[in-house]
């Protein structure tokens, strides 16, 4: 089968695109911010913190989606929902009050049921929170899973050391990862295979030996005399907490595409959520074996994805924002080569000028800056960085650095519109550009330009610098239609371009230097 990746809300894509009993492993990592305080969560009153807290309230609020998810399960949608499901949904109504904790629950039942109806017989489901509602959670998940034969199977705490440090209370420094299975008397468990089982070490009170070059510890029962053989390059099963794999350190999205080569984890995407690639390798391991089905419904910036595709699974990525659809593309490429495309179906992304227009449309909150998002990273091959500051975005939805040979990247400044343009939105662009000091500016309009748009952007000027075979417009304008039918693209080689080729020929030549410590 071809991998497929979808843009969009993934309980719309589970319904209509997701067949009945297909995955064999499901692990979702769903938005959910461990700084809020628990107290605030549980009475849903009182002031938060509204930076700490506004990725989840951005995700999870009440509004008509999650009004019209709560009637869907109140009112037994398609027969989707079991009898205990619904009744612990209306039985936390009046505990929570309809807030952003009560959004999120109602939320994960309607995408957790849909996950529950495409895994197989034999499937597991992994999903990744932290402890502030991981209780929550696992309500919804009994009612689920344990009502219709399956079962809870683990629940593994993930232990890891990062920066930041509470002087009022022990250290919150783990995650909860809950295990499923659909059928409890039957699922794949690979327990003792390299990278999921531990090592054994033999104890002082059983005996070493050695057997064909294998070294073991045996035990004799003393009733029987029977002889236990445990080989120590067979792997144990290790405990449910797992304190061996650290978390990815953190560092902001600008430093990360400037410095690649000096980031502290060459894991790191910019993503605030992303995770080791050690984390999902176990997972995925443990619980599937080669060409099964991997579903991540909330991919995000592709690490299970890219995981699945180096361990042989077909797979199956879901996400609401374009943002994470770019960067799962570009990483898949970086990592396999532009090949990788080939055997991957894109769907939902804008392939003509009407789904365009229909995204560019979009009235709900979550999905108005998609199309912004959609076209920078389109026209840059997935190279520019997103304005993601809420609010305002002061004439500025992505940025873009070349090398010009100075002592620093050189900004283009990226700005999409979807409505009427005229020659002052260029004029605009143009005072964003020297309060900003980049050198240049991109202007993405789905309408036509004006001719006066286009009379006052040539007058501005030309750019070139001694990387540039031909001289550039200081600012350019680029129609979606261009984007769309002539795939137009951006055709100025990027800082992170130089990077990336630096950063594999250092790999390579590291590959071919050999060593030697001995004496």
């Amino acid at each position: 089968m071809n991998n497929q990746l979808f843009y969009g809300d993934n309980l719309e894509v589970l319904r209509r695109h997701i067949k009945d009993e297909s995955v064999d492993l499901c692990y979702i990592d769903p938005p959910f911010n461990s700084k809020r305080n628990y107290n605030q969560i549980y009475n849903n009153i009182g002031k938060e913190d509204r930076a700490q807290a506004q990725a989840f309230i951005d995700t999870w609020t009440w509004d008509d989606l999650a009004n019209l998810g709560l009637v869907e399960i109140k009112e037994n949608y398609h027969g989707k929902f079991t009898q205990k499901t619904v009744d612990l949904i209306c039985g936390l109504e009046p505990v929570l009050g309809k807030g952003s904790l009560f959004a999120y629950l109602v939320n994960m039942t309607l995408r957790i049921v849909e996950i529950h109806r495409v895994l197989k017989p034999t499937g597991s489901f992994y999903l990744h929170c932290d402890p502030t509602a991981s209780h929550y959670l696992k309500l919804v998940l009994d009612a689920i899973f344990c009502s219709q034969g399956g079962d809870f199977i683990n629940e593994i705490i993930w232990t890891y050391d990062s920066a930041g440090r509470a002087t009022k209370n022990f250290h919150k420094k783990h995650d909860v990862i809950f295990w499923y299975s659909k059928n409890s008397k039957s699922w794949i468990f690979n327990g003792k295979i390299e990278g999921v089982g531990v090592e054994r070490n033999a104890t002082n009170h059983m005996k070493l030996g050695e057997e064909n070059g294998r070294k073991y510890y045996q035990k004799v029962d003393k009733k029987s005399g029977k002889i236990y053989k445990w080989y120590l390059d067979d792997c144990k099963i290790r405990n449910d907490w797992w304190d061996d794999i650290n978390a990815l350190n953190s560092e902001p999205a600008d430093v990360i595409y400037i410095n690649a080569l000096n980031r502290e984890d060459r894991e790191r995407l910019g993503y605030p959520t992303q995770k080791p690639k050690a984390l999902l390798e176990r997972i995925i391991k443990a619980s599937s074996n080669e060409n099964d089905v991997i579903l991540d419904a909330f991919c995000g910036c592709g690490t299970a994805i890219e995981v699945a595709q180096l361990l042989n699974r077909n797979w199956i990525g879901i996400d609401i924002t374009y943002q994470s659809i770019g960067v799962v593309i570009k990483r898949l490429e970086d990592t396999f080569g532009k090949g990788v495309l080939e055997n991957i179906t894109l769907n939902g992304i804008p392939k003509d000028m009407e789904s365009a227009s229909a995204l560019a449309l979009k009235k709900d909150d979550r999905t108005r800056k998609e199309f912004e998002k959609w076209a920078v990273l389109t026209y840059t091959n997935n190279r520019a960085i997103i304005n993601d500051k809420k609010g305002a975005d002061k004439g500025i939805d992505g940025i873009a650095y070349f090398d010009s040979g100075k002592d620093k990247p050189e900004k283009i400044i990226i700005q999409v519109k979807s409505g009427k343009v005229k020659s002052g939105d260029i004029r605009d662009l143009l005072g964003t550009i020297a309060i900003n000091e980049a050198t240049l500016g991109i202007f993405i309009t789905l309408n036509p330009p004006t001719k006066d748009m286009i009379k006052t952007a040539k007058e501005i000027g030309i750019y070139q610098s001694k990387f540039m075979s031909n001289p550039v417009d200081k600012i350019s304008i680029v129609t979606v239609r261009e984007i769309i039918e002539e795939q137009k693209r951006l055709d100025i080689r990027l800082v992170l371009e130089v990077l990336k080729s630096a950063e594999k020929q250092t790999e390579i030549k590291s590959d071919q230097i050999n060593i030697n410590f001995s004496e």
